[in-house]
């Protein structure tokens, strides 16, 4: 995973609350095996109704409870394969939410009214590092935990997390009984 720290471009504006992951990407899109070749497929039933998306604008901003229904990390892959780097909205589901910050897509609340002021920006900056999004002369912060924000500044998925503790995971094989193996108490 690649290190999230400034995204800066256009904005995109999705005004729709309670988008689900179906409407994400539809169930007749997830045969890959891939994590790769979604983005095509992003909102295809609502491009096919008319909604137009621009892969050149990397900042989705959106109503509340987004990404909200099942759990498919499909829905993440296809933002960030079409281009999206960062999703805005007042609130996420949280499922949705843990699945972004585990592949580098930075999910940021912002209150309601900050949002809407945010969807009529044409660009706009958000810094993970200084946790402001910047548009239209003025900064308005966000908050995100302090350990996922360490991951994305850092690029670290669950096997980055998990890698980083390799010695001590060495030394527990070195140490741990064979499964099976007979062993008696001294004491």
């Amino acid at each position: 995973m690649e290190p999230v720290k400034k995204i800066h471009g256009r904005v995109q504006a999705l005004d729709r609350a309670d988008v689900d992951t179906d409407q994400i990407i539809p169930k007749q899109y997830l045969k890959r095996i891939e994590r790769t070749g979604f983005g095509e497929f992003l909102f295809s039933d609502w491009r096919k109704e008319g909604l137009e998306l621009d892969p050149s604008r990397p900042i989705l901003v959106t109503g509340r409870n987004f990404g909200c229904g099942s759990s498919r990390e499909h829905a993440v892959w296809a933002l960030q394969d079409f281009g999206y780097q960062a999703v805005v909205a007042p609130s996420f589901a949280d499922i949705f939410y843990g699945n972004c910050t585990k592949t580098g897509l930075l999910p940021v609340r912002l209150p309601e009214e900050e949002v809407r002021a945010l969807m009529q920006a044409d660009e706009a900056t958000v810094d993970l590092e200084r946790q402001v999004v910047g548009f239209d002369g003025r900064e308005v912060p966000f908050d995100i935990s302090a350990e996922t924000r360490e991951r994305l500044l850092n690029g670290l998925d669950d096997i980055a997390l998990t890698l980083q503790h390799g010695e001590d995971i060495d030394r527990f094989e070195e140490q741990r009984v064979p499964a099976g193996s007979s062993t008696t108490s001294l004491g």
